[in-house]
């Protein structure tokens, strides 16, 4: 079959986890005790095929999936296992962290120290993958596009070895006339990096089921941390009906479950710091009019506390005889008021910097108090860091002992407005940051396995693999020991 553009992925983003959105962060670890088969089926087991195709799909590929078609353009999303069936003029590869330098990744490489990440290898094993060879051997141009193509600029090389013709640098929707270019055979740039923003119209509703039902509600942040990329686009609200469209898709689909994505839902159609409740709730009835269990990509713990009661009113709406808890990913980052304002400086509003200790650890309460356990980061090593900003972040979590979340530290990767700037590595920890590693490892494992009990509960199969998810950490602690980190 021929296709004007085929899309894909690695096999470790095109994977809906066993239907649990964290467990996807276990690809960024490197190849470890566990059997490769045994870990691959723990964190990312192959996505089941519908006609063929792909059940779900990662949201950025459906996006762009769904821009092209609208456009005109034969585009198809397929398994990277079955590109050998197919003809096509471009292959569109999606990549969120093709070489293991995200935070995530670098951090799991300082304490583990056993290779390079799954991730990393999966995406080179793409390359190297006979359909792959196969496509490019018959002229196929080659285009990468998603989070990790700031990574290429420190491996041009790579480029050429593996036949990739362009990296892709900004929004999905903004390289479709690079497509079309593509398409009618014109020169292409090796790098091509776009700051222009689409606009709410430009941006399509997806066609098909997205991994874990996930869907954006808005794009762009208001906060303007300088070590994140996101603050550097325009926000942007979608629309209650766009949101529709795509509850629909996913819920027709067969999924039951959706992720709300921003990089901050409490401020879903606000353009300042303050949520409004009557929007907040609106959206999560219309999440939960659609499917059975609802969870946030990320909120801030600022928010929460600019409207106490807003948690427990969407708690209302989302946990019920079904759904018992929820998640989201949520930054705490570090503990030093004097940090946060060298890097952050609006990550505390509408408090002030020197309040956040106390922001964070009111807002815990009420978190913990309305069942929603989230997955908190630090970062370790941020310019500028003092050692009395590493002890009052230490002091931070050792205040948070009672609040049922999984706290990961994560190693700096000089990105946003900071990209000039040194990566933080296992090289530059100092005592004090050893002892962070320790404060967080000491809290999760206090909570893992009460939160393992809510997290492995939907399915019969969810008992089973459980002590698996279980075993890891004990291997994680058993590494750090031994490498001296812990």
């Amino acid at each position: 079959m021929e296709i004007d553009v085929l899309l894909t992925s690695d096999r470790t983003l095109m994977s809906n986890h066993h239907g649990k959105e964290f467990l996807g962060f276990g690809t960024s670890a490197p190849p470890n005790w566990l059997p490769e088969w045994l870990y691959r089926y723990l964190f990312f087991p192959k996505m089941k095929k519908v006609n063929g195709l792909p059940w779900q799909a990662p949201y950025g590929l459906r996006k762009f999936e769904a821009k092209l078609i609208d456009e005109g353009i034969n585009a198809l999303i397929v398994d990277p296992d079955d590109l050998a069936r197919y003809k096509a003029k471009i292959i569109g590869i999606y990549v969120m962290d093709a070489f293991g330098w995200g935070p995530s990744s670098t951090t799991f490489a300082g304490i583990m120290k056993t290779g390079e990440p799954y991730l990393a290898k999966y995406f080179k094993n793409l390359l190297e993958s006979k359909g792959y060879k196969k496509l490019k051997a018959s002229g196929a141009k080659t285009i990468v596009g998603g989070p990790a193509a700031w990574q290429f600029k420190y491996k041009p090389e790579f480029l050429d070895e593996h036949g990739i013709d362009c990296v892709f640098d900004g929004e999905g929707e903004m390289a479709v006339e690079l497509i079309k270019k593509a398409l009618k055979g014109e020169e292409i740039p090796k790098f091509y990096e776009e700051h222009r923003a689409p606009s709410l119209e430009e941006i399509s509703e997806i066609k098909r089921a997205s991994i874990n039902g996930l869907i954006e509600i808005g794009r762009g942040c208001p906060r303007g941390c300088k070590f994140c990329s996101v603050t550097l686009r325009p926000l942007r609200w979608y629309s209650y009906e766009k949101i529709e469209k795509e509850l629909k898709v996913n819920a027709r689909e067969g999924l039951k479950s959706t992720i709300l994505h921003a990089e901050d839902v409490l401020f879903y159609g606000q353009k300042g710091v303050i949520p409004n409740e009557e929007k907040v709730i609106k959206l999560n009835k219309l999440a939960k009019k659609y499917v059975e269990y609802v969870s946030w990509s990320h909120a801030s713990f600022a928010a929460v506390m600019a409207k106490p009661k807003l948690i427990e009113k969407v708690a209302e709406i989302i946990c019920d005889g079904k759904q018992k808890w929820w998640g989201a990913e949520m930054g705490i980052e570090t503990g030093s008021p004097e940090l946060i304002k060298k890097t952050m400086p609006a990550k505390t509003k509408p408090f002030k910097p020197e309040e956040y200790p106390e922001i964070v650890k009111e807002a815990a309460g009420i978190l913990t108090d309305n069942n929603l356990f989230p997955a908190c980061t630090l970062i370790a090593g941020l310019p500028e860091e003092t050692e009395d900003d590493i002890i009052k972040t230490i002091e931070l979590i050792e205040d948070l002992k009672d609040f049922k979340s999984v706290i990961v530290p994560l190693f700096f990767v000089p990105l946003g407005r900071l990209k000039d700037k040194d990566w933080f590595k296992k090289e530059k920890m100092n005592e004090l940051h050893k002892e962070l590693l320790i404060q967080c490892m000491r809290h999760n494992l206090r909570w893992v396995k009460k939160i393992a009990d809510s997290y492995f509960q939907e399915k019969r199969r969810d008992v089973i693999i459980k002590p698996f998810y279980l075993l890891f950490m004990k291997l994680i602690e058993w590494q750090a020991k031994k490498k001296g980190i812990l």
